[in-house]
């Protein structure tokens, strides 16, 4: 899998909101600190959360973050591939589509 920079995006919001994005940062650790679910479960919980609500940076993040944290690349697309009969076929192959952009070996 390619090495992955934070995005540009990113990274201009945290320079212009760095308290802000040091709390959603926080908040993130916190939550996923906080269960017993392991970080490569909370990523790929995390993944297809964002594949339900259709956001690309989320989908391209959690994946790549789920891949370094230890999942398949089976894991990751069989997490999505079990929304298709939730969200919906094209929401589904959207997210599938930003999934296998991270996958690529």
């Amino acid at each position: 899998m390619p090495q992955h920079k934070v995005p540009a995006h990113y990274q201009a919001l945290k320079q212009r909101y760095p308290e802000v994005l040091a709390a959603v940062e926080a908040l993130g650790a916190a939550t996923r600190a906080h269960g017993p679910l392991d970080e490569t479960t909370t990523h790929l919980v995390q993944l297809a959360a964002a594949a339900a609500v259709g956001s690309e940076g989320a989908v391209h993040s959690h994946a790549r973050r789920a891949r370094a944290a230890g999942a398949t690349a089976e894991e990751i697309r069989h997490a999505v591939l079990l929304l298709v009969s939730t969200i919906g076929f094209p929401r589904f192959a959207a997210a599938m589509s930003w999934v296998d952009e991270e996958l690529v070996d």
